[in-house]
C-alpha cells in the first residue's frame, strides 16, 4: 500500500512543472531565450498549482513570511513577459532563493544519500558550497 495518493490531476501537475523547469533550463542555456523562458514558467506555476491545489499554493506563495519571495518571483516573471530577459530571471533566482530555502537542506540531505551524486556532493570544493545551502547541520529538519 502506497503512503501517497496521487490522482490523475497531481500526475499532470508533476508533468508540468517537470517540463517548465525544463524549458526554463532550456531558456537559458539558448541565451535567455524569453519565449522558452515564459513558456517553462507558465508550465512550472500552473504545474505547481495542480500538484498541491489552489487553495494550498495561494497560502504558500502569500504567507507573511515568504511575501517578499513571492513578489520577487512573480516580478521576475512578469519582466520575462515583458521582454526584459536578463533582470526578470535575476528576480526569478531570488525570489525562488526566498521561497524554497527552507526546502534545501531537506533535498541536499536526500542528494546526499544517492550512491554517486553523494559522492560528488562529497568532494572537497563541492562540500563547502553544498554545506553552506544546507544550512546548520545542527537544525532539525522536518
Amino acid at each position: 500500500m502506497s503512503i501517497f495518493f496521487i490522482n490523475d490531476i497531481s500526475e499532470i501537475g508533476v508533468g508540468l512543472a517537470g517540463f517548465g523547469i525544463f524549458f526554463i533550463f532550456l531558456g537559458i542555456v539558448l541565451l535567455l531565450d524569453r519565449s522558452l523562458l515564459a513558456l517553462g514558467n507558465i508550465l512550472f506555476i500552473s504545474g505547481l498549482t495542480a500538484v498541491t491545489g489552489g487553495r494550498r499554493a495561494f497560502s504558500f506563495f502569500f504567507q507573511r513570511h515568504k511575501i517578499r519571495g513571492s513578489l520577487a518571483f512573480f516580478g521576475g516573471v512578469i519582466l520575462v513577459l515583458m521582454g526584459w530577459t536578463f533582470f526578470g530571471i535575476l528576480a526569478e533566482l531570488y525570489g525562488f532563493f526566498l521561497l524554497f530555502s527552507g526546502f534545501f537542506p531537506v533535498a541536499i540531505n536526500f542528494l546526499r544519500r544517492v550512491p554517486l551524486l553523494g559522492t560528488l556532493l562529497n568532494l572537497p570544493g563541492i562540500s563547502n558550497l553544498v554545506n553552506r545551502l544546507a544550512g546548520d547541520s545542527n537544525r532539525t529538519t522536518v
